[in-house]
């Protein structure tokens, strides 16, 4: 028996939100915002609270500064039913932060790294490639370190049993440097979103980006937005899953990181993937029932039965 179902491997920071801003940044001038939040960030957070809301045994791996920002990512994630005790905590770098800017319904965001471009193989405790079924892995641009070990990080996670999914997120310096056709056979699960594969492979269009990644993927599943999902397997036929629409969405803030967390959780749990891809379909919109990425995950049974009520989904 193992101890975790999914270990995440990704970057932590704060966010500091500010709303109502008068006007835009100019510089030399200072401007009011009207509100200010300051909370837990990172895609791979919202994957790991909401994974663990779904039932899954959840630990994350990342590295925070021995400051105070590191102490509310540690006690937020703990908040949420995470285990942190393999969180790294370093004294030399800070924990990283994003100052998001909110205008209507877009956001300007400023990050800063911090420890997370620092962590790398040699700080992540071996224990872990023995006491999990499924480690995931995300924002491999936002973590230099983590990047350069991915292929010997992969190794290890093959040559002890345990599966394997990437969400490479975005690249915030535009040059996508992942050598995909290294790095996809090492994977159990590849699952990019439709913009992120076509930059990442020098594509125009999904279909010249699909057949780029073909030859060389286990599985892919590649979010597709309102369109739903695109289900790629070896021997099998492309499988297109529709979206579950919301026609009232609060905000779509995590729908992505929340489709990974229902997709991962039910294959840590031996589900076909077939049945993964329906299941992240529920929880990517479930997740645009209420405000932030982690709000509307209380336990596996609301959202099951946010799921039926709101979209008519069924258990399969």
């Amino acid at each position: 028996m193992k101890e975790f179902d999914i270990v995440a491997l990704g970057e932590l920071n704060v966010d500091l939100i500010l709303n109502q801003i008068e006007g835009q940044p100019e510089i030399g001038k200072e401007k009011f915002a009207g509100e200010m939040t300051l909370t837990l960030g990172s895609s791979t957070a919202i994957f790991a609270a909401n994974a663990a809301a779904l039932g899954s045994r959840v630990a994350f791996c990342g590295m925070i500064g021995n400051d105070s920002f590191g102490d509310l990512v540690e006690t937020s994630l703990r908040n949420k039913g995470v285990d942190t005790r393999y969180l790294i905590r370093q004294n030399k770098y800070a924990t990283g932060a994003t100052i998001c800017m909110s205008y209507d319904e877009d956001r300007a965001n400023l990050t800063y790294q911090g420890a997370m471009d620092y962590m790398s193989l040699s700080d992540i405790n071996p224990e872990l490639f023995i006491k999990t079924k499924h480690i995931h892995i995300s924002s491999i641009f936002m973590q230099s370190g983590v990047r350069r070990d991915l292929k010997k990080i992969l190794m290890l996670c093959n040559e002890n049993g345990v599966t394997t999914s990437l969400d490479s997120q975005w690249d915030p310096k535009e040059t996508w440097q992942l050598d995909y056709k290294e790095i996809l056979p090492m994977l159990t699960v590849f699952m990019p979103n439709e913009t992120e594969l076509k930059f990442l492979t020098r594509s125009n269009t999904l279909e010249e980006a699909v057949e780029k990644i073909r030859p060389y993927a286990n599985a892919a599943v590649i979010k597709c937005g309102s369109r739903g999902s695109l289900l790629l397997q070896k021997g099998k036929p492309d499988r297109l899953q529709a979206a579950l629409l919301n026609t009232r969405v609060v905000d779509c803030i995590g729908a992505g990181d929340s489709f990974n967390s229902g997709f991962i959780s039910q294959l840590a749990a031996g589900k076909p993937l077939e049945l993964c891809q329906q299941y992240g379909n529920m929880t990517g919109a479930v997740n645009t029932t209420a405000a932030g990425g982690t709000t509307a995950f209380t336990s596996r049974e609301d959202v099951e039965r946010i799921g039926k009520e709101r979209f008519g989904w069924t258990i399969q």
